[in-house]
């Protein structure tokens, strides 16, 4: 399943561990295998990798499936990642005796003092390779173009990313692979805009249809429905229509949608359109037009 979140990859926060600063302290005083495991060699998680995918609005609501293509660090299938050639093996570093790290003491009047340091003949990998592999040069590691089908789920949005395990570069000393984090962004829609998993839209009705009351035809996913606009609506009234929003990206339903309507004022009037205008004005009084009534009344008072 695609992990979704809005969070950073790895990073540093900035701070102190003054777990840390400590044990270096005690640890090259005491000789704490704490501080040794960090110049371990044993296996490491290899690096995430990012990749940006944009999206089309629809393509980000019903889901689709892209093909990428993207470089990442394999393992070279030659040598399997120990970075020798055929018919050799690398051999325990002398320098460390396969620890990758050289361990010093000095006695002090606190006591041993002992430090820890990278072994440089080897590299910290504990292992020496003297018949180097032809296709790696002896790292054990090739960079190579990887195709991939990603599958983009119904309801994804702007700013949410997928991460597939193990497709990012490998590990060193046989560790795992690590992900691939798919950053989606999705291009705006002309019609809708989307909040969460609602829709929101503005639809333009004329006067007579907000004065009398009309069916009316209005946008959906699944493409034209239609709304019944009850008489005397206002300009900016908005209509709920549930269920014909966004689907869930966890499968849980879906959103609603969202119609706000526009009263377009005709322009362009001809004379004898003009005339019946102000013929129906004349016979509207203080019933027809309760709110500017009510407004009146306050401003008096």
């Amino acid at each position: 399943d695609p992990n979704f979140g809005a969070g950073g990859f790895g990073g540093f926060d900035g701070g102190f561990d003054m777990g840390d600063i400590f044990g270096d302290i005690f640890g090259s005083m005491f000789g704490s295998s704490q501080r040794r495991s960090r110049y371990s060699n044993s296996p490491s998680k290899g690096e995430d990798i990012a990749y940006r995918i944009t999206l089309s609005f629809e393509e980000a609501v019903f889901g689709c499936k892209k093909d990428i293509s993207y470089s990442r660090v394999e393992r070279c299938s030659t040598c399997e990642g120990s970075g020798a050639a055929k018919g050799s093996t690398p051999e325990t570093c002398p320098a460390c005796n396969g620890s990758g790290q050289i361990t010093t003491q000095q006695r002090t009047p606190f006591g041993v003092m002992q430090s820890s340091r990278i072994c440089e003949r080897c590299r910290g990998k504990g292992k020496i390779v003297s018949r180097p592999c032809s296709d790696c040069h002896g790292s054990g590691y090739i960079k190579k173009q990887k195709k991939l089908e990603v599958a983009i789920p119904a309801g994804i949005d702007d700013g949410q990313r997928i991460a597939l395990n193990g497709q990012g570069s490998a590990g060193e000393n046989n560790g795992p692979y690590g992900d691939l984090v798919v950053l989606i962004s999705v291009r705006p829609h002309h019609i809708f805009e989307r909040d969460g998993y609602n829709l929101n839209c503005s639809v333009p009705i004329t006067f007579v249809e907000a004065t009398l009351g009309a069916k009316i035809l209005i946008p959906t996913l699944e493409g034209k429905g239609e709304l019944t606009i009850p008489e005397g609506t206002q300009h900016g009234t908005v209509f709920a229509i549930r269920g014909k929003g966004v689907q869930n990206v966890n499968g849980r339903g879906r959103g609603d949608l969202f119609v706000t309507v526009e009263i377009e004022i005709p322009k362009n009037l001809s004379k004898k359109q003009k005339d019946a205008l102000n013929a129906f004005g004349e016979s509207c009084d203080d019933v027809n037009y309760a709110k500017k009534q009510s407004f009146f009344d306050k401003f008096k008072k």
